[in-house]
């Protein structure tokens, strides 16, 4: 049986311009995830994502995809100790 999960995310590559955002909010909240996303200034994006570990994971595994028009170089996601406060949002 999978617990809770909760870890930070970075993904790199061709993310910014091409909705990875909103596609990621609408994801994630499809899974029943909590946590945000957000552009970061050196063109890759971050995210954090907590829920159930199975629900985490396919997220990630998605991340590795992204929308029409993302081409992901690499996801890198590290283990956090908190849980993300309920919902998922957008941040700028």
């Amino acid at each position: 049986m999978g617990g809770t999960k909760s870890v930070d995310v970075v993904i790199s590559g061709r993310v910014q311009g091409v909705s990875y955002r909103a596609w990621t909010e609408r994801e994630a909240r499809a899974r029943g995830l909590a946590g945000h996303v957000r552009n970061r200034h050196d063109g890759s994006v971050e995210a954090v994502f907590s829920g159930p570990e199975a629900a985490v994971d396919a997220m990630l595994a998605a991340c590795r995809e992204g929308p029409p028009g993302a081409r992901v170089t690499d996801v890198a996601a590290t283990g956090r100790p908190e849980v993300a406060s309920a919902g998922f949002r957008i941040l700028s």
